[in-house]
């Protein structure tokens, strides 16, 4: 189980168990910080009393060992593990709010007889877990638990369900049945009478202190501020460092803003396409890597790249992120690893928090007018007209309608691939009624309760960040930041999502960011004069990846044939509609291939060896 994910960790490997045989732990270790064997893992007190294993970085641990020392802590190491370790001790599980990072936690109290879990408050590191054959079993990622004998593999139906509309499951669940993760701004802790206790301890308001009286300039000035000082903790690292410079507006102000910090040229990597030159940004990384002096790396991938990678995909990902920017990511990270940089910054968080999206800009405009309109209309005139538009049921805007007839809420997220109606015509019989009565907006509710419960400012942006940064965020963006970078064992750092830069940024009104709906308005004001003119003022282009132009060449005979033979073979999804999309290179088709092959791999365990190399 420990080894089976070495390549989270390639430099070292430890283990304990307790005396008693109740308690065992593992670790495997990607060395960041103290690269001595003063780091090792499992790490324990002085006592014995307490073990800790750790994934991740808690990037202002140096701040609280004057403190800890006052209180009579000596310290072994220069590790951030033994500063968590020390933190426990102090304040038991309320330590997580003196740490300011990434990290999924454990630490066994033997004096409590207690296990104590943690996820950082955005949801960077994942952490899983599962209770099989009378035991508790928890890691990094669920192939460690897959080795367990007591654990079985199946499919979690109503998961899959929603996986066909978010490309992720809500939490806490996992496409494997009663395997579940820890969520985002959580921690729990289980004692010998077996009972889980999983208690929120964060959520995105608790850092937004809203200043009314504020000039735009004046909100700009702080968030540059805060974000120099949050590239600047992520800067801790005795291993080099980098960035990922895609060209756009958040990696290029990474890179800024560590290049101001260095003696030293940046590390900077950028990945493109061959034969699609309109999906590479190579000529805005190359003009940021230009006029910041970087040392600037490039790579290319085809269609041939992504089809081959296809078994390590979806071996490194354990459930299915059905995103295909994890295949560019993989690539970029390993160019990275290959040129000697273990640790990068990266971008994601950015456009959550400023509304960088344009389909979330259509939504604004739409809620402001249609919306509103249609949902005035009685009932039966809502209900005539979405039965007017069934010709138009595969089209996105008839599941706008339909949530509108319906009375349910407008923005379900970034990322929606299938809408309830299309869901069902694509589902199997079978599948249909394993999966009757369930709807996707159950997801969207209590989501919904929270946000009304606890915003500070109730305009529909800071509806729509906080949706994303509680929900797809962490389990379907971070999930493939985290899973494709460790798969070539390099660590991602993401300075937009530390939760102080979080919190100022959610306490500012959706009339301050858009400046009358022009995407990332104030974060442009904050970054000019930080990076260049060209490259603020450019259009958004976003990482994409050429899906649907490579579903017309080798990648569409390989879904295909995928595809047929996985609904001959399995009960999930009807054929007709299948064919229909693939006729027409619809790019949803990858999401379902995701699905088929994820569950050729994990559930029907078939070429285990192949994807395992």
């Amino acid at each position: 189980m420990r080894e089976i994910i070495a390549h989270r960790g390639p430099d070292d490997a430890g283990s304990y168990c307790s005396p008693d045989g109740r308690m065992g732990l593992a670790s495997r270790r990607l060395s960041i910080i103290d690269l001595s064997p003063a780091g090792h893992m499992p790490m324990s007190s002085d006592d014995g009393s307490l073990w800790i294993v750790y994934n991740g970085e808690v990037y202002n641990f140096a701040e609280h060992r004057p403190m800890l020392e006052a209180r009579g802590h000596t310290f072994r190491s220069r590790s951030d593990t033994e500063v968590i370790l020390r933190l426990y001790q102090e304040f038991g599980p309320d330590c997580v709010h003196y740490l300011r990072g990434m990290f999924a936690i454990a630490i066994w109290d033997a004096r409590q007889r207690e296990l104590f879990l943690a996820r950082d408050r955005l949801g960077v590191k994942p952490l899983y877990y599962t209770f099989a054959g009378g035991q508790f079993l928890f890691g990094s990622e669920i192939k460690s638990l897959l080795l367990h004998p007591a654990v079985k593999r199946k499919v979690d139906d109503e998961a899959f369900y929603h996986f066909l509309t978010f490309l992720t499951t809500p939490p806490p669940r996992t496409l494997f049945k009663d395997i579940f993760k820890l969520p985002a701004g959580h921690r729990a802790t289980i004692g010998e009478d077996g009972q889980l206790r999983v208690e929120e301890y964060w959520d995105v308001f608790d850092n937004a202190r809203v200043e009314p009286g504020l000039s735009e300039d004046e909100h700009a000035a702080r968030l540059v501020a805060k974000l120099r000082e949050s590239v600047k903790l992520r800067m801790v690292s005795d291993v080099p460092f980098g960035v990922l410079l895609s060209g756009g507006i958040d990696s290029s102000t990474n890179t800024a803003l560590m290049a101001e910090l260095m003696d030293r040229p940046v590390q900077t990597f950028s990945i493109g396409y061959h034969d699609h030159e309109s999906y590479n940004e190579f000529q805005y990384a190359r003009r940021v890597a230009e006029h910041f002096r970087t040392d600037h790396h490039e790579t290319l991938i085809g269609a041939r790249d992504f089809i081959e990678f296809l078994p390590k995909l979806i071996y490194h990902q354990d459930e299915p992120i059905a995103d295909p920017v994890c295949v560019p990511v993989y690539f970029v990270s390993k160019l990275a690893r290959d040129n000697g940089t273990i640790v990068l910054q990266v971008g994601e968080g950015s456009d959550e928090l400023f509304g960088g999206y344009a389909h979330w800009m259509a939504a604004l405009k739409l809620r402001r007018g249609a919306w509103q309109a249609y949902g005035a209309l009685p009932a039966p005139i809502r209900r005539a007209a979405l039965a007017a538009a069934a010709p138009m049921r595969d089209n996105l805007r008839y599941e706008y309608l339909r949530r509108g007839t319906a009375g349910e809420e407008l923005f379900w997220g970034g990322a929606i691939a299938f809408g309830e109606e299309r869901k069902r015509r694509l589902l199997s019989d079978a599948a249909s009624r394993r999966t009757a009565g369930l709807t996707s907006h159950d997801v969207i509710r209590p989501y919904r309760a929270r946000f009304d419960e606890r915003s500070p400012i109730t305009d529909y942006l800071h509806w729509m960040s906080y949706l994303d940064l509680r929900f797809r965020l962490p389990e379907l963006l971070l999930m493939r930041v985290d899973k494709m970078t460790m798969a070539t064992s390099v660590e991602a750092r993401l300075p937009f999502l530390d939760h102080e830069f979080v919190g100022l940024a959610m306490s500012i009104p959706q009339k301050v960011k858009l400046d009358g709906g022009h995407p990332k308005h104030l974060l442009k004001r904050a970054v000019r004069g930080v990076i260049p003119d060209e490259i603020i003022d450019r259009p958004k282009q976003g990482f994409r990846v050429p899906v649907e132009e490579w579903l017309s060449e080798s990648l569409g005979a390989f879904t295909r044939d995928k595809l047929r033979d996985f609904c001959a073979r399995t009960d999930y999804f009807r054929w007709d509609p299948i064919e229909r999309m693939l006729a027409r290179r619809d790019d949803l088709a990858w999401y379902l291939l995701n699905f088929a092959l994820w569950h050729e791999r994990w559930i029907e365990e078939k070429e285990l060896q192949e994807m395992g190399n």
